[in-house]
């Protein structure tokens, strides 16, 4: 009889009220991105900080967090602002998936995430 091995099932919900891109996997905590809505014209999402849950690691939930966080601002028509280190070095792996923003913008963002302490 063969091994079944465990098949991955992650949930990904956005909860924008907690600035939180959350993901589950088979029903569990599993891995964050938190994030902020920017003020102004352009608006934009701004990856904060990602995180995996120890027990989880290594399993492409970080990745699958980033790449839905990309898609959900394609489907909001804002660009995003990776200033999450683990964000900004899967964009960079993944340049048909993450157009690069404005300077302009990354330097706002920036300055709006100086106003947030509590990011």
């Amino acid at each position: 009889m063969a091994e079944q091995t465990d098949r991955l099932e992650l949930d990904i919900r956005d909860d924008r009220a907690s600035g939180n891109l959350l993901a589950y996997e088979n029903g569990k905590a599993a891995g964050v991105i938190a994030y902020f809505v920017m003020d102004g014209d352009p608006a934009a999402l701004v990856a904060v900080h990602t995180v995996v849950e120890p027990g989880h690691e290594g399993k492409g939930i970080g990745g699958a967090l980033v790449e839905e966080f990309y898609a959900m601002a394609g489907r909001e028509g804002v660009p995003v602002v990776p200033l999450c280190p683990y964000a900004a070095k899967w964009a960079q792996r993944h340049p048909d998936l993450a157009p690069e923003p404005p300077a302009e913008l990354v330097e706002q963002a920036k300055l709006q995430l100086k106003s947030r302490p509590e990011l």
